[in-house]
């Protein structure tokens, strides 16, 4: 049996297509409430709906900000919520030519057998709710596998098992007409170097590629959403050209041509840092079958929330800190970016040991 080829074959295939297209990325606004709890804490700000809404409003209609972004995801909550003024989310992104997606799993549990690794939940009921995030405007979904480097980790248990999970979740996701954007995690957390990163990142693409084949996933109606390769949170740090140089490696050896997209997570960087080390891939003149972009969430946010505080006063500082995010990951995406876009708060480091959605 050959990859997926039922009634929405084209229109996965046209949606990756569009969500790759060079010059735009992803904003992960999927944070669940308890994540978007703890941003809010961080600038003195209530966890209620109202004021959830309110930061993705902000987002959502920065102006001239939509013409950087091909998609957004969105937690459940956040697919069925409108502005202020009674507009659906959904149709905001629509009309600025934003594809709406949508955060599927169910969070990770310990992966009994291991060392403190986790597999991912929300299998069972994930067609039943694909259909349901269909029928409410989202058109691709995204999961998230997290591994872990260590003394004798990843184990081939863990790959093996996160693997399988991406894999039955893309087919699902293909089969009610989500494009699935496969997300194997290894945390930046250890003192590793890059190398070791290297070796980890490559046996858990080339075992996600065997297991999506082995499923019979449409490669073209999907996208990837990996770690960049980075020496450990604890490891002294390298130039963005050596990131980029073991990184695009590393997607040559295991990502089949086929994958329209590559959008890389942030994974605690700093926002200035996420955006070099874009940048610097797609500088380098290699062979890359792929567009190389982005789907951030912190390093898209971090200077916005600060700007904004919870103050309806400081929508326009906020939203102007947003724009200048967003644009300078677009340019990344070209290799066009100069540096210079930021802030303090675009300098500080975003990441969080043991980070969990």
């Amino acid at each position: 049996m050959s990859a997926y080829s039922g009634k929405y074959t084209d229109e996965l295939i046209a949606t990756a297509a569009y969500i790759a297209t060079p010059g735009k990325g992803i904003l992960a606004a999927d944070e669940s409430t308890g994540t978007i709890g703890k941003r809010l804490a961080s600038i003195h700000v209530e966890n209620v709906e109202a004021n959830r809404r309110a930061l993705r409003e902000l987002l959502f209609t920065t102006p001239s900000a939509l013409q950087y972004l091909s998609g957004v995801i969105l937690f459940e909550e956040t697919l069925y919520q409108t502005t202020a003024g009674g507009k659906p989310f959904v149709d905001v992104l629509n009309a600025g030519g934003v594809i709406p997606g949508i955060k599927v799993d169910k969070g990770t549990v310990t992966l009994a057998g291991t060392n403190g690794e986790t597999t991912t939940q929300g299998l069972d009921d994930l067609a039943k709710r694909c259909k349901k995030y269909y029928q409410a405007g989202a058109r691709f979904a995204k999961w998230r596998a997290v591994l872990k480097i260590g003394p004798t980790e990843p184990s081939q248990l863990s790959i093996n098992e996160n693997a399988n999970g991406l894999a039955r979740y893309a087919i699902i996701c293909q089969e009610n007409g989500l494009v699935p954007i496969v997300e194997p995690e290894i945390l930046v957390d250890g003192s590793h170097d890059i190398g070791k990163c290297a070796d980890a990142t490559e046996r858990v693409l080339s075992a996600v590629y065997k297991a999506l084949n082995d499923h019979h996933v449409l490669l073209e109606g999907s996208l990837l959403k990996p770690n960049m390769v980075t020496p450990g949170s604890d490891s002294v740090k390298v130039p963005p050209r050596v990131v980029a140089d073991h990184t695009v490696r590393v997607m040559q050896r295991t990502v089949p041509a086929a994958v329209p997209g590559i959008m890389f997570l942030s994974g605690g960087q700093s926002e200035v840092e996420a955006t070099l080390n874009l940048n610097a891939m797609n500088e380098l003149k290699e062979k890359k079958p792929w567009t190389l972009s982005f789907s951030f969430g912190r390093a898209l946010q971090q200077s916005t929330l600060k700007a904004w505080g919870g103050k309806t006063a400081n929508v326009g500082a906020a939203q102007k800190a947003f724009l200048t995010r967003a644009k300078a990951n677009s340019e990344a995406t070209l290799g066009i970016f100069k540096g210079g876009a930021g802030d303090a708060a675009s300098v500080q480091s975003l990441h969080v040991k043991d980070y969990k959605y």
